[in-house]
């Protein structure tokens, strides 16, 4: 798929002598969900600001749309939604008359049919002579959606957008994000909730202390780190490993009634087979066996903890 963000060479320096991004090299591929990931602190909220030209970067450049975000800002900046983490909007205003100026000021014209199916999407039709100020946190983030995609962006970026939102909900928002990315419509998501990632991107990237560790297709990413594991009930309570079977992959559980066996699922030779004889010969017996494989959180955990 052809590039529709691309950052280069991308640092920001406050003036504090905090480095909050360094070097960072990005391409967003049109169409695509991707998945922006990393501990509090790590720089997500300051590229984004970056990229929608609410941050001047200290050095490197972004294109958007093809567009440079310093030199050709206006243009550029038409080309993308951004609903930040803080709800920051006229209290007093309706959500009707919030999202139909958020509209106008990139120049469209008027299109009531839009706004309307936009807040139908969102669950707000009801709402759309009512006043911010009396809705829910939930609904303020709906709002917030709404404006963003009041001026039909090519490019939206979703910073928290989940935040403070049921679970019923949030599968809604998930839903439409997909429709939206089905319509050409290409997806930037930072989230906490690890599972919003798995579910949604398409690529994953991670980033830590302002440095971009790692961006890779999600389904590659979980192939390549992701690990399975094997879990032995026991017939009989083990006290310990035996020393025979030190240099297996495996754990005893705190009550040592069942043994876990760690393993790449992508390898020619798991060793499942090799292990189990071996159980058998030293008189260990299992009455049960449960496998399960990595999430994307534990993938996500390691990789920042391996970084540190």
């Amino acid at each position: 798929m052809p590039t529709i963000i691309a950052v280069q060479n991308l640092t920001k320096t406050y003036a504090s002598g905090h480095t909050a991004l360094k070097n960072i090299n990005l391409d967003i591929r049109r169409g695509e969900i991707f998945a922006l990931l990393g501990p509090n602190g790590a720089g997500k909220t300051t590229l984004i600001g970056v990229i929608c030209g609410l941050v001047r970067a200290s050095a490197g450049t972004v294109l958007a749309d093809g567009h440079d975000i310093a030199v050709d800002y206006r243009t550029a900046r038409a080309k993308i939604g951004l609903v930040p983490q803080e709800l920051a909007t006229d209290a007093f205003e309706t959500v009707w008359a919030t999202v139909s100026f958020s509209r106008g000021l990139f120049g469209k014209a008027p299109n009531p049919a839009l706004l309307e199916t936009l807040l139908r999407q969102l669950s707000l039709w009801d709402k759309r002579d009512a006043k911010i100020i009396t809705l829910s946190g939930g609904m303020k983030r709906r709002v917030m959606i709404a404006k963003a995609l009041s001026h039909e962006p090519q490019i939206l970026f979703l910073d928290e957008p989940t935040a403070g939102v049921d679970v019923e909900l949030r599968r809604d928002m998930w839903a439409m994000v997909r429709g939206l990315r089905d319509r050409g419509v290409t997806i930037i998501l930072t989230t906490h909730y690890i599972e919003e990632a798995e579910e949604m991107a398409d690529r994953i990237g991670v980033i830590r202390k302002g440095e971009l560790i790692l961006v890779e297709d999600k389904t590659v990413l979980m192939a390549k780190l992701g690990k399975k594991q094997l879990t032995l009930q026991l017939k009989t309570p083990l006290a310990q490993i035996p020393t025979e079977l030190a240099t297996e992959p495996l754990d005893l559980s705190a009550d040592g009634n069942a043994l876990t066996y760690t393993f790449d699922a992508q390898s020619d030779d798991t060793g499942i087979a090799a292990l189990l004889r071996r159980l058998d010969a030293h008189g260990i017996d299992f009455k049960q066996l449960r496998s399960s494989e990595s999430s994307l959180e534990d993938i996500f955990v390691g990789l920042v903890h391996a970084q540190s």
